[in-house]
């Protein structure tokens, strides 16, 4: 395992995990911690070893939001400068399916990382919420945006606004988190569903992503034609010959990423 000062790195079997290791402040999100994360997740997605990347907090948290004693006192003028949002973009644009480990607290910054990943596993003790309501601000990294996709406007607007929290079963009814798992196995499920991800075609992995993810910014006719044009591009690649020819012969598909 490597260390930075902020995260832990590791591989596993085609995946990439990596920690969070801010635990005295429940994992607060600094630019620090952004930055060598997108740097990290960006060394992965280039990484033809790595199919899946999986981040984590610890037990207690994943991430309970922005680190506000970092912001409390700046200017707007000072925030506006500082673009500390240009680091969420370059976490947007990771090409390779992104799973999130999920226990305690997901709240604010920490709840609209969690929103950029893939595939979302929430331990039975997760609380997940926007309460930036209640320090006089709201959400900034994509909060106000994401969360209506993801759970209709009515949902939306009362977590936003009223700054409640959500339990795992909560946010599982809402369509927020993929899966619930129990609390002592949070780390260990998370894994099995990424080392299995893993195994699939690589390319296939990163154009289905692609094409879910176009499903939030075009409309229905300009989605179904861009999966269109996905799926017969991947009728070039090994990986589907691979995949239909083991499918028939009733064996194990090997795929080798091209």
């Amino acid at each position: 395992m490597t260390s930075t000062s902020l995260i832990l790195a590791d591989t596993d079997d085609g995946v990439g995990v990596v920690r969070f290791n801010r635990p005295k402040v429940l994992n607060a999100l600094n630019p620090q911690l952004m930055e060598e994360l997108a740097d990290q997740l960006e060394t992965w997605d280039a990484d033809p070893a790595i199919n899946v990347i999986v981040i984590a907090g610890n037990e207690r948290a994943f991430a309970a939001g922005a680190d506000i004693g970092d912001m409390a006192e700046r200017s707007s003028v000072e925030m506006y400068e500082r673009d500390q949002f240009t680091t969420w973009d370059r976490i947007q644009r990771i090409r390779k399916p992104l799973v999130a480990a999920v226990s305690g607290f997901a709240l604010g910054g920490g709840c609209e990382l969690m929103m950029m990943c893939d595939v979302i596993v929430a331990a039975e003790n997760a609380q997940i919420g926007q309460p930036e309501i209640n320090i006089g601000v709201m959400p900034g990294a994509g909060g106000t945006q994401r969360l209506p996709r993801a759970v209709g406007k009515a949902r939306a607007m009362d977590l936003i606004l009223t700054g409640r929290f959500l339990t795992a079963a909560e946010a599982l009814d809402a369509g927020l988190v993929s899966r619930v798992v129990p609390p002592e196995h949070w780390l260990d499920e998370t894994m099995t569903i990424a080392r299995d991800m893993a195994k699939k075609g690589s390319v296939a992995l990163r154009l289905a992503k692609e094409a879910v993810l176009k499903a939030y910014e075009a409309p229905l006719s300009e989605g179904i034609a861009f999966e269109r044009k996905l799926f017969y591009m991947l009728f070039a690649t090994e990986d589907q010959k691979e995949g239909m020819r083991a499918f028939a012969e009733k064996r194990r598909a090997t795929f080798k990423g091209h």
